[in-house]
């Protein structure tokens, strides 16, 4: 039996063999003394392989890339994209590998592994901190409940990166439902290979959205799928005050997971116009910018899909804008849902918990709300909004502060914001909230941003004791620990603003 057989590794080669011309054969880089910082082994049991080989020097090398399992392609995949809303027709995986898919369908992904013809004259590397803060902040969405990429491991490379100083380098082996992007998309549009898009198109059907292989028009079912999928994806986003930092249409996935954590943070005073990454300037990925932007990147992907609905060029732009404009409502209905469950509150008038939960209406009746009903809450949740950004409270701790005062202790909130709540709190005590469903909605720990800053800095120094301590936290997020309050408490007010970059 060989070591591949004993680990349970299997590596496919479908999206290296399918679209030879959405990506590039290639070998990573040499990684002379590699060293295990973090491994999932949870995500590794439930992959069906051994954590233990993953820690042997063959398991090791698969998680930099330099052991290739037999039968696997790894290859830099091509596509597009707008950054900050300027197109580039060529981008790709510049440090980064697709290894092949898993037994059970998932993408294994490597970032850091060396320069790719897309390298487009980076290193091809990846630093300690960017790796591991990539391993942190996505196991703690996946805690959270917000669809994204998985972690497997991050491991040193023992070869210095260099940025404004030497830096030890590490790879990150990541797993995802796949990396099929809007810029995939977009790249293959480009190619003027019709046949290639719709092959594309079908792919992604088959692997993410098989339900809109049913619909009348399935080209036209798959755009409404992503549709849905990021409008409920951006919508969490939102509730727990995430703000990714760059959502390029090449960080804008068909599956609906969030991807690529470079100049991500949760947000801790509420202001809408928050921005944390450094080279956002002009505040395009702001916070309370993310819900348009996405629309605006789905209106890309509906651009390259324009000769697949219809052989009418007007008519399939008229049909898909028809379907892109729902995205508000979309949007709105999962927000509101998930709000309502931040504040403990029942489903809407006319529809049940299940349907409210569900990411978006059908593109008809998105939005809607059965006539003649008053709802409370739409009036309260406005309310709310006034009164976040007129005292840029802490995000979590006010929502977490909800939970004693729906039984009549407002002690925390009034610490909070003092008096100013007062109204508020009444009227929405009156509507009978729920301690339960609010506790299993509002987490107590997330990745603050001094705490991950932190863990990062002695990582990088070689102490990874901080990063272990924080990931065991940020990952079971809802239940309140003693001896953890520093891990709940915002960065001290005399700390330096929060400021993140994207690690290349």
């Amino acid at each position: 039996m060989t070591s591949q057989e004993r680990s349970g590794v299997r590596l496919g080669d479908d999206f290296a063999r399918g679209f030879p011309d959405l990506g590039v054969p290639w070998t990573a880089a040499e990684a002379p003394t590699p060293r295990l910082l973090a491994l999932n082994d949870p995500l590794a049991d439930d992959l069906g392989i051994d954590p233990a080989y993953l820690r042997s020097e063959e398991g090791l090398r698969l998680l930099t890339g330099t052991h290739v399992p037999a039968g696997a392609t790894p290859v830099a995949q091509a596509y597009a994209g707008h950054q900050f809303g300027g197109y580039s027709p060529r981008l790709g995986d510049g440090r980064a590998l697709l290894m092949g898919e898993l037994a059970d369908g998932r993408d294994l992904h490597l970032k850091g592994s060396g320069r790719t013809p897309f390298a487009r004259g980076g290193d091809g590397l990846a630093a300690v901190g960017p790796m591991l803060r990539e391993f942190l902040v996505s196991e703690a969405m996946h805690a959270l409940g917000v669809p994204t990429t998985r972690a497997l491991a991050v491991v040193g490379t023992g070869v210095a990166v260099h940025r404004d100083q030497p830096l030890p380098g590490a790879v990150l082996a990541r797993v995802a439902a796949s990396h099929l992007r809007v810029g995939t998309f977009q790249f293959a549009r480009s190619t003027g290979d019709l046949d290639l898009v719709r092959r594309l198109a079908d792919h992604a059907i088959t692997r993410h959205h098989p339900q809109a292989a049913e619909a009348e028009n399935r080209y036209l079912g798959l755009f409404e799928a992503v549709l849905d999928a990021q409008a409920s994806l951006v919508a969490q986003w939102m509730l727990l005050g995430f703000i990714h930092g760059v959502m390029n249409t090449d960080n804008t996935t068909i599956s609906g997971e969030t991807i690529d954590y470079g100049p991500c943070a949760f947000m801790e005073a509420f202001d809408p116009a928050t921005v944390f990454s450094s080279i956002d300037t002009q505040g395009r990925y702001a916070y309370g910018n993310q819900p348009p932007i996405m629309q605006w990147n789905l209106a890309r992907f509906a651009e390259t899909l324009v000769p697949l609905v219809d052989d009418d060029e007007n008519a399939a732009v008229e049909t898909l804008t028809a379907s892109l404009v729902t995205f508000p409502a979309r949007y709105q209905e999962a927000w509101t849902a998930g709000m309502r469950r931040k504040l403990g509150l029942p489903a809407a008038p006319g529809r049940s918990e299940s349907e409210a939960a569900a990411s978006g209406a059908a593109a008809s009746d998105a939005g809607e709300s059965d006539e003649g009903e008053s709802d409370p809450v739409e009036p309260l949740l406005e309310e709310l909004s006034r009164l976040l950004t007129a005292t840029r409270v802490d995000f979590t701790s006010f929502f977490r502060a909800l939970i004693p005062a729906a039984g009549g202790d407002t002690s925390a909130v009034r610490e909070l914001v003092g008096e100013l709540a007062d109204g508020w709190l009444a009227s929405w005590r009156a509507l009978d909230p729920s301690v339960e469903v609010m506790a299993a909605a509002n987490p107590v720990y997330i990745p603050r941003n001094h705490l991950v800053e932190e863990a990062l800095d002695a990582a990088t120094a070689g102490d990874l004791g901080p990063f272990s301590d924080l990931l065991v936290v940020v990952t079971d997020p809802y239940a309140e620990r003693p001896g953890l309050q520093r891990y709940a408490s915002p960065a001290p007010p005399d700390a330096s603003p929060h400021v993140t970059f994207c690690g290349t």
